[in-house]
């Protein structure tokens, strides 16, 4: 589970280390990859918190703690670069930058779940969209 996220959380770097783009732009990068590499129906390994999150989180201890600590550096990220985008003007938010984060963390793990439930893209679709809403992009 560790070397998964060691893996998710290099993409996420990858992309936000991009120089010359706005904040806004590459974490809207980073959530159109998502749709692209954690909705598929054969995502080989790249959706595990997606896939199985919450039933390893009941069944194994370490393995929970693994999701957490896991999907906390996620949101850490996700947090760290709309408040860059709130400090260059790029986005902006109605709440703390770390409630946003958790939030849109949040939405598109549920919208993830409900895409592969039906077999469907709307639900993440739905959540670039309303992502954008929050985001005021």
């Amino acid at each position: 589970m560790r070397d998964y996220f060691i893996d998710y959380l290099a993409d996420m770097d990858r992309i936000f280390a991009q120089q010359g783009r706005s904040s806004a732009d590459l974490l809207m990068e980073y959530w159109l990859h998502w749709r692209e590499t954690q909705t598929l129906e054969d995502c080989q390994g790249k959706c595990l918190a997606v896939k199985l999150g919450a039933e390893v989180a009941d069944l194994s201890e370490p393995m929970r703690l693994a999701l957490k600590d896991g999907t906390t550096e996620i949101i850490e990220r996700i947090e760290r670069v709309i408040r860059a985008g709130t400090a260059e003007g790029s986005l902006s938010t109605d709440m703390d930058a770390r409630a946003v984060a958790q939030t849109l963390y949040d939405l598109w793990l549920g919208a993830s779940v409900m895409a592969k439930i039906h077999r469907d893209i709307a639900p993440v679709d739905n959540a670039l969209a309303h992502t954008a809403r929050i985001l005021h992009l």
